[in-house]
């Protein structure tokens, strides 16, 4: 088994695997019971959820759930499009939420050093909750990011279960889409190849110079294209921005003060902070710390 977590290409394959088997669990879960489909959508996605649990704890590695975030609005929305008709705003839908996942997977698979790897904010969340960090690791880690996506991918399914035409909101949506996740792959980019110069410090090139987290932004209106997508040709069932803004809240309160704060420990932060906005890729003024 070691030589399966120490190598990288082995460890993507057995992801793959267990993923490919929660899908299978998820589908079985979805049809086994009889609710409405928002209700069954959900103890589907949390059945498929505890699977990789189980399979994070046998490994000792939160980080088998990394891809979850970027495969799970893909599995969901292509698997209900496959039994509903093709209109232009199922179509639209899928173009984002798949060229997303693609990139967003594709930069998982590009970081991941195999299953000897954890992600630092796991590590860090385990090393200063000791025993609590298991109810910590399943709620926190696992079952309320997967909540969040659902929420975010739940107005897809909807617009792909009705069947609409697609309109001016439609297209701008789209494009919301497919330009935020293209800012994340500019925004990656630059910081592999800034790493890939040795360099530990700050990242001040690029769209790095201007923001602080790109990559954050580009993840907060994605989402928020699925719900203008969503909302502009059904306006009747608003709340399913619900999704967009969770996932707004979770960057502003979780994620954005993680990565602040570990970004801190690094010498000329504090003047960085002062003259680099912390989503919005452009210049800002600033008194630079004495």
């Amino acid at each position: 088994m070691d030589s399966v977590k120490y190598s990288k290409l082995l460890s993507i394959i057995l992801i793959a695997l267990i993923y490919v088997m929660a899908a299978c669990l998820g589908v079985w879960v979805y049809f086994l019971i009889p609710f409405p489909f928002w209700l069954k959508l959900l103890l589907a996605d949390a059945a498929a959820t505890v699977f990789v649990f189980i399979f994070s704890l046998i490994f000792h590695n939160a980080s088998v759930y990394d891809p979850y975030w970027s495969v799970q609005p893909v599995v969901i929305t292509g698997l209900f499009a496959s039994f509903y008709r093709l209109t232009p705003v199922t179509v639209l839908l899928l173009i984002s939420i798949v060229y997303w996942g693609i990139r967003l997977t594709g930069n998982w698979a590009y970081t991941f050093g195999g299953l000897v790897h954890q992600d630092w904010r796991y590590t860090k969340l385990e090393n200063e909750n000791g025993r609590l960090y298991p109810f910590l690791n399943f709620t926190g880690i696992h079952m309320m990011p997967t909540l969040i996506v659902y929420l975010c991918t739940l107005p897809a399914v909807f617009a792909v279960r009705e069947e609409l035409t697609a309109n001016a909101g439609s297209y701008i949506g789209m494009a919301v889409c497919t330009g935020a996740a293209t800012l994340q792959l500019v925004a990656d980019t630059q910081m592999h190849n800034y790493r890939k110069q040795g360099v530990h410090g700050l990242n001040r090139t690029g769209l790095w110079k201007y923001s602080r987290h790109p990559n954050y932004l580009g993840e907060i209106l994605m989402w928020w294209g699925i719900a203008i997508q969503t909302v502009s040709v059904m306006p009747g069932r608003w709340w399913l921005i619900a999704g967009a803004l969770a996932n707004t809240v979770l960057f502003f309160t979780v994620s954005i003060p993680m990565a602040d704060k570990r970004q801190s420990q690094k010498q000329g932060y504090a003047e960085y902070k002062a003259c680099t906005r912390s989503l919005l890729p452009i210049p800002k003024r600033c008194k630079r710390p004495v």
